[in-house]
């Protein structure tokens, strides 16, 4: 590991920040240094302070410790992220005998600053009870791999000797805090402190010392590592397909499984999504001789427990033949021994505690590598990160010893620490919350808007389309408003039914299946009856009535295979009930799909799955998503109705009732609807049209 550290760089940050101040804008930048290699830090994890003064309101000089507040990263973090709060008080603490964790928070936040700061790190007083002006604490992977093994202890101290401080694993908090001082204070001389089974403190009295020091104590433990390399793992199994293929035939068996039922008869899951890798170094690991003995022990510190659970769920032998069966076993099994930890170490420990969800985070199995979970993409790609560089670590401890990670009761006391309990329930989900939706023809007016309002109301999109440029444009301002991990999008032409079904696969591996599915994708053309084309009737129904067969067919197998019910909603027309003249190949082609959906209504009510019709009229768009259909049939319909085609869009708007201009986001909000399950009902269309009476059902 080498030193990031540029003067040129070190520069411009005190310039950048010179409101903070110096301290404060170093501060700063080693932090990001720390934050930004994975080898330290991951999502967040590790903490920063730097030790100075704060000038009050009376223009008294304070003496302040500047510690990462909660909601920062440290690889994006700026001044605002570093909270102050009166030092002088903070290190007086140190005198009670107990500080339990509520009463901790609660000094920490009466002795800050700025009243509206973020919460600081539930390490402050740590950080405040050493007298370095500059801290920095990380998870290193290379230090965890030495301190996770049982003779971890004598390993380190062999290793640094007087350079660092050994630390017994306390959960943190104010006991840890206090056993941190008391052995720097045996050894004043160290250069940082090295945790047991949770992490590496380094100090200095400059920015640049502390990081240097930092670096140096990780880069010692790596070559270490190295030299100390004796084996590595023993391939064992031999995969029958691709981890791709296997992981999108096994990604919905186990999302349904992995589905809490709620007791609610119109949301009675509560879902996850899926992050799925298979990089060599994963499969290397799942498809080892010792890939059991390895998985089947905890974390590499307990911080992760929070995001990974304390172990995952693993399918040795997997029967890809019998898989759904086998899933299902698995998933029992992990349910029944999580819930005898959890009531053993209740009564153990003669608490009260709030139990958690009982469903694994994250599952390893051969051949296809490593699923993990979450509430949303982001959650399940933290858990994927942690696990990843779980699966490096226990690697580089089986090279050169034995893995051991804490008791189950450590894990028990930070998965269940009540600072986190008492966040329980304080949040209301979004209605799609956990969902995902599949949208075609998501490029346009209609298709975009609808994937904006089903993020909105909480649910993963795939977004597809045939045009690749058009539906990258769409991705990326998805993005920029809701954040990349809100949408994927996926090339897809609905015509050719192995495109179809390779969507629903890339659903699949991206999110783990599907819940909602919006078949959208359309085209049109206007010819009078006698001059239309076979060719070009035969066009438009291959999208507009083949395509959405296609991928209502696909999207019945997969809803079936969850098990967990869903939502089909087909985007129709107003032209079912009232065509239009010289539009015979739209109006037949979405005929046919209204059809399609209400005999799929029939069918899929008995797997809880709706199934829906949103019938719009006239939807434009606008100058960022103009609708491709109406560019290509505006002027024939605009010369059928014997206007200019300037006039059209007002033509159509003022011949409905509301004389209302029907946009995209009007038929996003319907499609909403829907997919929330606001009401008891399958087989319905529902106008989108600003009332066209000639429409009106009869």
């Amino acid at each position: 590991m080498k030193s990031l550290w540029k003067d040129e760089d070190a520069r411009e940050y005190v310039e950048r920040f010179k409101a903070a101040g110096e301290d404060v804008a170093l501060r700063v930048y080693t932090s990001r240094l720390i934050g930004r290699d994975p080898a330290l830090v991951m999502h967040g994890g590790g903490n920063t302070s730097v030790k100075g003064t704060f000038r009050n309101l009376l223009g008294d000089a304070v003496s302040a410790i500047f510690v990462k507040g909660s909601g920062w990263n440290l690889d994006s973090i700026e001044p605002p992220g570093f909270p102050g709060l009166d030092l002088e008080y903070l290190k007086r603490l140190r005198n009670l005998p107990a500080l339990d964790d509520t009463e901790m928070v609660n000094q920490l936040r009466t002795h800050m600053f700025d009243a509206a700061g973020p919460n600081p790190s539930v390490e402050t007083l740590l950080h405040a009870f050493l007298p370095h002006k500059f801290i920095d604490h990380s998870h290193a992977d290379a230090i965890l791999a030495l301190t996770n093994r049982p003779d971890g202890e004598s390993v380190v101290r062999e290793l640094y000797g007087d350079r660092i401080g050994v630390v017994p694993y306390v959960m943190p908090g104010f006991d840890l805090a206090k056993v941190c001082a008391e052995v720097l204070e045996n050894n004043p001389r160290v250069e940082g402190l090295v945790l047991l089974k949770h992490g590496l403190f380094s100090f200095g009295e400059s920015a640049r010392q502390s990081y240097d020091r930092h670096i140096a104590l990780v880069t010692t433990a790596e070559q270490w590592l190295e030299r100390e390399r004796k084996r590595g793992l023993t391939p064992r199994f031999d995969a029958p397909a691709e981890a791709a293929t296997l992981c999108a035939r096994v990604a919905p068996v186990l999302r349904g499984l992995l589905a809490e039922a709620t007791g609610e008869p119109d949301q009675p899951w509560r879902r996850m999504v899926l992050e799925w890798r298979a990089s060599d170094e994963i499969l290397d690991f799942v498809n080892a001789a010792e890939f059991e003995k390895l998985a089947l022990t905890g974390p590499l510190t307990p911080d992760h427990v929070i995001r990974t659970k304390s172990l995952p769920m693993i399918v040795a032998e997997p029967d890809f033949d019998n898989i759904a069966e086998q899933l299902q076993e698995a998933v029992t099994a992990y349910r029944r021994i999580y819930n005898a930890y959890f009531d053993d170490c209740v009564r153990r420990k003669g608490v009260q505690r709030i139990r958690l969800d009982d469903y694994p985070r994250v599952v390893l199995m051969p051949g296809v590598g490593m699923l993990c979970w979450g509430a949303t993409k982001k959650d399940a790609r933290i858990a994927a990160d942690i696990y990843e560089h779980t699966i490096r670590v226990k690697t580089l401890v089986h090279a050169s010893g034995e893995y051991e990670a804490l008791p189950e009761g450590d894990l028990f006391d930070v998965e269940y620490w009540p600072l986190e309990q008492a966040k329980l329930g304080k949040s209301r989900p979004k209605p799609l919350a956990g969902q995902v939706a599949i949208v075609t023809g998501a490029a346009g007016a209609i298709g975009s808007a609808v994937c904006e309002c089903l993020i909105e109301a909480g649910a993963q999109v795939v977004a597809a389309d045939i045009n690749a440029e058009r539906l990258a444009e769409t991705c990326d301002e998805l993005a920029q408003r809701h954040g990349k991990d809100s949408r994927r999008g996926v090339v897809c032409d609905v015509t050719d039914e192995a495109s179809v079904a390779a969507l629903f696969d890339e659903c699949a591996r991206l999110y783990g299946g599907v819940d909602v599915v919006v078949p959208n994708a359309g085209v049109a053309h206007s010819r009078p009856l006698d001059e239309l084309e076979p060719e070009d009737f035969k066009r438009v129904m291959d999208v507009n009535a083949t395509g959405y067969f296609h991928v209502m067919r696909q999207a019945a197998k997969v809803l079936r295979a969850q098990g967990t019910g869903g939502n089909i909603i087909v985007i129709g027309s107003k032209n079912v009930p009232a065509p239009g003249a010289e539009f015979a190949a739209y109006s037949a082609s979405k005929a046919a799909g209204h059809q399609l959906a209400r005999v799929a209504a029939l069918e899929l009510a008995k797997d809880g799955v709706r199934v829906n019709i949103v019938a719009p009229d006239a939807v434009f768009g606008d100058g960022g998503h103009a609708s491709g259909l109406w560019a290509e049939v505006g002027p024939d319909r605009a010369k059928a109705h014997g206007i200019d085609f300037a006039q059209l869009e007002e033509h159509y708007r003022n011949r409905n009732l509301l004389r209302a201009r029907v946009t995209g986001r009007h038929v996003g909000n319907a499609v909403v609807f829907f997919a929330s399950n606001r009401t008891p009902t399958t087989g319905a269309s529902l106008p989108v049209d600003g009332g066209i009476a000639n429409a009106f059902p009869r």
